[in-house]
């Protein structure tokens, strides 16, 4: 669905079909998932509970979600038919927010909401619940009588977070604006049964950036209480690199139990990075570069550096290959590096402005070289590359310092003193 898009009410979208690239009909839209935030801020809309024919619901995220149109929603065609659970920091916009008795704040008068609309944010992948329609007077059975009217989210209480939050719900909206690595030094200074509890409430993407930022010891211990499905979502959620170093530590049974639950590409990428030694730039690669065929512009290599979930790292610079462009790829060509791409004009084609004097890293290069690389080249980012010539991924700087840094690093003073606020 297009930034412009017209707004939609959920109303419209109870019982839509699904569709997938190909227009194969793959279920029907039952309910809608959203996150409440405080303040009243617009809640997140998380995606689409969908049934399938088989009466299985499973979630679709809105960002497997490539358009909404009249009567469809049509989808990237990946779905992850695990049976659909409910979060306790989710709500079902259907089940529980329509019908509901909530104030106006202007005015302090109760009315029930009819329905809410949902919009995608300009530039972005994300959704809110932007408006709410309501009906004044009392429920009851002249209730049609009263007088409806839509308004701003932020116009009604009676959904915010701190009204009805139970649980780690209330501490997850204290922590909404903090990043990863500062909510993961939180999650590791509380108690094992709330960390337990905080995780437990996180959605399987910010639980996934946060185990990312956390010591081994207490990822291991968080993976360990959540169930066996959940597990392999987040493990899905993660970074191939940090998932596969995770699952090394784990015992050979948990770890391919854990595996078999992952979604095979996934499961696929993870189990390749286990196969090289972890301190080596096999070891620390991701698998997810930004890969590009010679015959792509620099518009096309722009439009993906802009993807909003790549690290700055990964965003620095994109690999030009031959086909196929999934890792392992076809014959490697050279690197093109964000800068060159904002001094040549869009039309360009990325093969004409390759960096290729730079030798990629093998991937059995141990870790001393690799840093050495980076120092002596002022890299970011680096291209790791097999005997055949093939991309198998790249090396991004934070796997490096993350790996040289002593194991009690995040100990260190610096994260945990108040950064003065600037004047003003």
């Amino acid at each position: 669905m297009a930034a412009s898009a017209t707004r939609v009410f959920v109303s419209h979208l109870a019982g839509t079909a699904v569709f997938d690239p190909n227009g194969d009909q793959v279920g029907r839209v039952r309910d809608l998932v959203a996150t409440l935030r405080v303040q009243r801020r617009p809640p997140r809309l998380l995606g689409l509970v969908v049934e399938l024919s088989t009466r299985r619901r499973i979630f679709l995220p809105m960002t497997r979600v490539t358009g909404i149109e009249t009567g469809q929603v049509i989808t990237t065609g990946v779905l992850n038919v695990r049976r659909f659970e409910q979060r306790p920091t989710e709500r079902l916009v259907l089940g529980e927010m329509l019908d509901r008795r909530v104030r106006l704040v202007e005015t302090g008068e109760e009315v029930t909401v009819l329905d809410v609309a949902v919009q995608q944010l300009p530039a972005r992948r994300d959704w809110e619940i932007d408006r709410v329609f309501v009906r004044k007077g009392k429920p009851g059975a002249f209730r049609r009588k009263g007088e409806t009217l839509t308004v701003e989210w932020s116009a009604v209480d009676g959904f915010a977070v701190e009204e009805h939050g139970q649980g780690a719900e209330s501490l997850l909206a204290t922590f909404e604006q903090l990043r990863p690595a500062d909510l993961a030094n939180v999650l590791h200074h509380l108690t094992p049964k709330r960390r337990a509890e905080v995780a437990a409430a996180l959605d399987d993407d910010r639980l996934a950036d946060v185990l990312e930022e956390l010591p081994e010891d207490d990822q291991i211990e968080i993976l360990g209480k959540l169930k066996e499905e959940r597990a392999a979502d987040v493990l899905e959620a993660m970074d191939p690199d940090d998932a596969a170093d995770l699952l090394a530590e784990l015992p050979e049974d948990d770890k391919e139990r854990l595996l078999t639950l992952m979604q095979p590409d996934d499961a696929a990428d993870v189990r390749r990075l286990m196969a090289y030694e972890e301190r080596t730039a096999g070891g620390l690669m991701t698998t997810e570069p930004i890969v590009l065929r010679p015959d792509a512009t620099i518009a096309d290599a722009l439009a993906r550096v802009r993807q909003q979930d790549l690290s700055p790292a990964l965003a620095a610079q994109v690999y030009v290959c031959r086909p196929p462009d999934e890792t392992p790829t076809g014959k490697y060509l050279g690197t093109v590096h964000f800068q060159r791409l904002l001094r040549d004009p869009p039309y360009t084609l990325v093969s004409s402005v390759l960096d290729d004097d730079l030798q990629p890293l093998a991937p059995e290069t141990a870790l001393p070289q690799v840093a050495g690389f980076f120092a002596t080249y002022d890299m970011v980012a680096a291209p790791v590359v097999d005997e055949g010539g093939s991309l198998l991924g790249a090396v991004t700087v934070d796997d490096v310092l993350d790996h040289m840094l002593p194991d009690d690093w995040r100990e260190t003073e610096f994260l945990h003193e108040e950064v003065p606020r600037a004047a003003g």
